[in-house]
């Protein structure tokens, strides 16, 4: 089991809660409370709920196999009709990641990628004259990157960019109130991992600690794409549920239609990840000519299109919309 899922079992579990009901967060400053109700990402999941639709997240590595490139994936996928993009931070010791994202790391590690350049490259996005310019965006990182730039200074340049929230892997709850604050102060959502082996009390701990949406690890292991949902998939979605109010989203292993089909009315968003990834490495990565990223952007907003199509249809069709 990756360290990072790891560190989430660790630490300070005897965290006792002074009240199930659901909504009361006890971690949250009021500052987190109004980024998480003022950011897109909340705007995003409101509209979701509201339609009874659930959403699509996507994963991909920013600079793999360039920025110019990761920047029409984006253009093409918020086209297709994406809700959420998760922007990966190339890292050199990515621990819960699979194979497919770790040779994505290093490509893009090779070819320079930085912090500063994934931050410079969500300004270039929110420049855009498409409907990328208002797409939801998260940055995946680990927290060495950040620690190395600095957190106010990180935390001021991302939302100064046009970043909606962060997802740092390997911080815990218990290490994050320096994190949260200084995030929430700069109206950045702050979204936290929780896992199959976590305790009740400790999903509750991490959602309470979360703001935008609350992401679900669907199994044990790192990311990859995997041919069937867990079987306990379900008993871990009502797990959450009974915690937190926040939108739910599941990742790892979720790759096709189908998954998301069985997710509906379940979780509230799917995150892919290494399937998209996988499509990029496909098209580019012995070639990365214009054409090749052309056909990298079309083989991604297929991939979307799809996704979408089994979230608005079948049984992955909320089952209460909103009123």
């Amino acid at each position: 089991m990756c360290g990072a899922i790891l560190a989430f079992e660790s630490a300070n579990t005897q965290f006792q809660s002074t009240s199930r009901v659901l909504g009361v967060n006890l971690f949250l400053s009021d500052m987190t409370v109004a980024a998480h109700s003022q950011s897109r990402i909340s705007h995003r999941f409101a509209a979701l709920r509201a339609s009874g639709e659930m959403g699509i997240i996507a994963y991909i590595t920013a600079g793999d196999p360039s920025f110019a490139a990761t920047q029409k994936f984006v253009v093409a996928m918020a086209e297709a009709g994406v809700d959420v993009i998760e922007l990966g931070v190339p890292f050199s010791d990515p621990l819960a990641d699979g194979p497919t994202i770790q040779r994505a790391s290093e490509r893009a590690l090779k070819n320079g990628a930085t912090l500063a350049k994934v931050i410079d490259l969500v300004r270039e996005i929110r420049n855009t004259n498409s409907a990328a310019s208002e797409i939801p965006i998260v940055l995946f990182s680990y927290y060495n990157p950040i620690f190395q730039m600095g957190l106010e200074k990180f935390a001021a340049s991302a939302a100064s960019a046009g970043a909606d929230g962060v997802l740092v892997t390997d911080i815990t709850p218990e290490e994050s109130d320096d994190y949260r604050r200084i995030l929430a102060a700069h109206h950045l959502d702050t979204v936290f991992l929780g896992a199959p082996t976590s305790t009740d009390e400790r999903l509750a701990k991490i959602a309470a600690c979360s703001s935008g949406f609350l992401y679900l690890i669907s199994r044990t292991g790192v990311t990859g794409a995997k041919d069937a949902l867990p079987d306990d998939l379900p008993a871990l979605l009502r797990r959450a549920r009974s915690v937190t109010q926040l939108p739910i989203a599941v990742g790892f292993g979720i790759s096709l239609p189908g998954h998301v089909s069985v997710l509906g009315g379940l979780a509230d968003a799917a995150v892919v990840g290494s399937a998209l990834v996988s499509e990029i490495e496909k098209a580019t990565a012995t070639n990365s000519s214009p054409a090749a990223i052309a056909a990298a952007a079309n083989a991604l907003a297929d991939r979307i299109r799809s996704l979408k199509s089994a979230a608005r249809t079948g049984l992955s069709r909320r089952t209460e919309v909103a009123t």
